[in-house]
Parts: C-alpha cells; structure tokens; sequence
C-alpha cells in the first residue's frame, strides 16, 4: 500500500517568547536559540530522502524551511494558507494589554477557540477549513515519498487532530514545542498514523527513530 510520510515541524523560538504575545500573522523572526533548533533538526533528518519542503510564509517559519534545506537542493514553497490561527484585533497584544484596550473581550479564553474566537480574527474550525485542504494538496503532490512542512503550533495541532481522528476540541490537549518533530504517514486507502509526537532533537527525550 503506498505511503506517503510528513515531517511535519514547528518553527523555533521566537524573538519575543518571553514577553508571551498573540502573534498569529504578526510577522516575528526567531532567536539565535530558534536557529539552533532548526539547525539541529536539519543535522538530525540529513540523511533523510525528503521530496520537498514547504512553510508558512510567515518569517519564523520561512527562516526555519531554509536552514532545513540547505544542501538538498531544494527552494522550500511558502504556503499562504499554512500560517498561524489569525487572532483578529489581539495581533501582537499580550492578554493583559489585549483586556486593557479591548474590555470587552477582557474574560475571552482561548480554551472556547473551537466555537468562538476574537474579533477580526479565526476559530478553530475556521483555521481547520483553511490548513487541511493545502496538507492534503502537498501529501496529494507526493505520493509515496516524503514532504516537509514547516509551519506553527496551532496549525500543527489541526493537523495532528485531524490524523487522530479526534474532535476539534482536543487541540490544547497536544503540546507543540518549539523546533519539535512530528511524523505522520498517510496511506493510499485514507488512513492516517502519526508515528512520531512533540519529538526531535530539540526534546528531551529517548532514542527518536524516523523509520
């Protein structure tokens, strides 16, 4: 039965991770930290035979692609629709900043994200309805062989939800640290097995086998 393998990545560390702010599609590039992340990944999956590479067109993702991709001879594809869940009017806040100038959604939870969200910005399904179609694009293009997608948190949890075949729901219920590792297969008569979780080189952890 024919397979089809996604590493799928989470970008590294961003600029301003400890000040804890909404980025969503607030453009952020990543630390020296984040670039050593995504450098041990690329050490970590050298001798891995990848088709193809693609992210986010957002910097932190873009930055990662192209340290993964040095040497293989491959542009990574930026992919508009792979961008993190769009948090409306609380882009580049903090919560408490976010409460102050919008008072009004002071008590909003992201725990309620699978049937509300911020103004201005997506649900959970919303971001659902966005990022499946362009997986199943990218799996559909290379069929029996094995993609990369560098992407971010909430997207990686969408996905990940969705090859468990679990509600929506779940999504807070899956870590996603930076610069870690997911592997999911995809095979031919529709099943979906993730293989590999939250792992890598970037995790502390025991012996991670790719295959």
């Amino acid at each position: 039965m024919e397979m089809t393998r996604l590493f799928l990545i989470r970008h590294g560390q961003v600029v301003n991770h400890h000040e804890y702010r909404y980025n969503g599609h607030f453009d952020v590039d990543i630390t020296d930290t984040g670039v050593e992340q995504m450098e041990r990944l690329a050490a970590f999956l050298s001798g891995v035979k990848i088709s193809a590479i693609y992210s986010s067109d957002l910097k932190r993702a873009t930055r990662g692609a192209d340290i993964i991709s040095k040497g293989r001879g491959a542009t990574p594809v930026r992919v508009h629709a792979l961008r993190e869940l769009h948090l409306g009017r609380w882009e580049g806040l903090t919560k408490e900043e976010a409460g102050i100038r919008y008072p009004e959604e002071a008590g909003f939870s992201f725990r309620d994200l699978a049937t509300s969200k911020v103004k201005e910005g997506e649900s959970l399904n919303d971001l659902k309805a966005r990022v499946l179609p362009a997986i199943d694009d990218i799996v559909n293009k290379h069929r029996g062989g094995a993609v990369c997608v560098v992407a971010h948190g909430g997207v990686n949890r969408v996905i990940l939800t969705e090859a468990m075949g679990l509600p929506i729901e779940n999504f807070f219920r899956i870590e996603q640290d930076y610069g870690c590792l997911n592997l999911i297969d995809y095979f031919s008569d529709g099943i979906k097995v993730v293989k590999l979780l939250n792992g890598g080189p970037n995790q502390e952890m025991g012996e991670t086998k790719l295959y």
